[in-house]
């Protein structure tokens, strides 16, 4: 079967959650010994994981970050204040331990998974990475089409596998993350179409660029949009015209999670971008989005408009990685073991509100 065809038909199997489990989470909740509503937004989000995984006692043990990695052709532009080489460079300091992924994602007990997407380089086959390349780095999308139409698709038929491959092992909630240098002038030119917002709205100083190289990148994003023309209706042909690879990863696990009905905590900017492809190829799967943080980066809330989704918190945070995805993932145990652990008025022995 064609990847097209077979995204499709898996596309078609994805379902809204259903209402019956919001009501018995709702119902659980309101017997909880606190006031109705108390514990806020750690209410409403066990309530949403409970409708997403069609399980009024969820169990949140395996826990999956992936961080997926993949370089920018329109790095050529001198859109980012560092070289691609850093892509490849920060794969090994995520092997070795040593980035802000590792060390949050222990905070969670969360497995962190590299996938080479489209890196420009080749790992040595025996380094814990797995190796979904694409091609070498897209093209320069200043220039030309960032990926073929083909090269899109497989990108998020690629996310898809992941998840359900992590799901078979057990996984019961992901988190995005990624990494790739230029990848913030790639979201910046998908948010800006999508979103049908100006280019000088959604596009910041990324790793940090001064002044003057913020307005080459914003040259660089409009030349590119004007090039390239994509469709703001159409998420593939967006992906393809101005994307990453990496960026259709995302967008693949997000579209994966909603398949397998497990929640999926959103990280930031460049996650987000992948998310808005995967709300325009399947609107249905931003049910199944769980946004953690508001981005430093002034686009992120674009997009969070755009997927009408409400981050948990926002702590001035713009790393990626999928640092604000394993927090994400703290806050939504702390919600489940709410649910799960915390005793009824019945149970307790506590008198409830007087009628």
């Amino acid at each position: 079967m064609e990847n097209i065809e077979l995204l499709h038909n898996i596309i078609k199997n994805i379902k809204e959650p259903e209402e019956k489990y919001f009501n018995l989470a709702q119902e659980k909740l309101n017997n909880l010994t606190k006031p109705i509503g108390s514990l806020g937004r750690l209410e409403e989000l066990a309530k949403k994981i409970v409708g997403i995984t069609r399980e009024i006692k969820p169990v949140l043990d395996k826990k999956n970050i992936f961080v997926m990695v993949a370089d920018h052709g329109v790095t050529e532009e001198k859109i980012s204040a560092y070289p691609k080489e850093v892509t490849s460079q920060m794969v090994f300091n995520f092997i070795n331990g040593g980035a802000a992924i590792n060390v949050l994602s222990k905070l969670v007990n969360a497995e962190v998974i590299i996938v080479d997407m489209g890196t420009a380089a080749d790992f040595d086959k025996n380094l814990p990475i797995i190796n979904r390349k694409i091609n070498y780095g897209t093209k320069n999308m200043a220039q030309e089409s960032s990926m073929t139409y083909k090269e899109a698709v497989d990108s998020i038929i690629t996310g898809i596998e992941l998840v359900e491959d992590s799901v078979r092992k057990g996984t019961k909630i992901i988190g995005t993350g990624d990494m790739g240098i230029g990848n913030t002038t790639a979201s910046s030119a998908i948010t800006s179409v999508i979103t049908e917002t100006t280019v000088e709205d959604v596009t910041g100083y990324g790793t940090g660029l001064d002044e003057e190289g913020l307005q080459n990148k914003i040259k660089v994003i409009k030349k590119a949009i004007n090039l390239n023309n994509p469709n703001p209706k159409d998420g593939l042909d967006v992906l393809s015209k101005l994307g990453g690879f990496e960026i259709g990863g995302i967008a693949g696990l997000i579209i994966g999670a909603a398949y397998k009905k497990i929640p999926v905590i959103i990280d930031g900017f460049i996650s987000g971008a992948g998310a808005l492809i995967a709300q325009s190829i399947c609107p249905t799967c931003v049910n199944y989005m769980i946004a953690s943080h508001l981005s430093v980066e002034k686009g992120h809330k674009e997009v969070l408009k755009k997927l009408n989704i409400k981050p948990l918190f926002d702590l001035d945070m713009r790393l990626g990685e999928g640092t604000g995805a394993a927090l994400g993932m703290f806050i939504a145990q702390a919600s489940i073991n709410i649910l799960n652990e915390m005793a009824t008025f019945s149970e307790a022995g506590v008198s409830k509100k007087n009628n």
